[in-house]
């Protein structure tokens, strides 16, 4: 009698290890790319968000920075890297897609994107360059902290160092 269940189909290429797993050669690859081993996760993408935060503090002194600010576009982890020049995107991808610290870091990400998305839509709203630089203070107040969260995160800091960043 044959089985009619599907054998698991088996890949040549080896499947790396979670990120809390790692060998030595396969952590020296990943701090070679600016990705830290332990977490599977490249600060380059925080230059995603610190670009929008730059813009946002130059608006109460240069209110037609706004509009610049206003072409800022959401991107994911994975979109940001695809549309880097980051030598190593490939495997940035790939070590993010493996961290065990994604969901937390997905999470973060997901907030400062969403107050920098709803900033905009204030902005474009906005009738007076006064309101879009009292709009771009708040949010710079806002996301900071959350992207020096997010550092912490890709640099492996505990809770306690997260709480830390926050309370300063």
């Amino acid at each position: 009698m044959s089985s009619t269940a599907a054998t698991p189909a088996r890949s040549d290429r080896p499947t790396p290890p979670r990120t809390g797993h790692i060998d030595e050669a396969r952590a020296a690859v990943l701090r070679a790319a600016n990705i830290n081993p332990r977490t599977g996760l490249a600060t380059d993408y925080l230059n995603h968000f610190n670009e929008a935060i730059m813009l946002l503090e130059m608006v109460p002194d240069m209110p037609e920075c706004a509009e610049d600010f206003l072409t800022w576009t959401p991107l994911s982890y994975a979109e940001h890297f695809w549309a880097s020049n980051f030598k190593a995107r490939d495997l940035a991808i790939e070590a993010y897609e493996l961290s065990d610290a994604k969901v937390e870091f997905d999470n973060l990400t997901a907030s400062m994107t969403s107050i920098l998305t709803a900033v905009g839509t204030a902005m474009r709203e906005a009738t007076q360059d006064k309101t879009r630089a009292t709009l771009a203070e708040q949010a710079t107040n806002w996301v900071k902290p959350l992207v020096a969260m997010a550092g912490g995160i890709i640099n492996g800091a505990s809770e306690a160092n997260v709480e830390a960043i926050m309370a300063n």
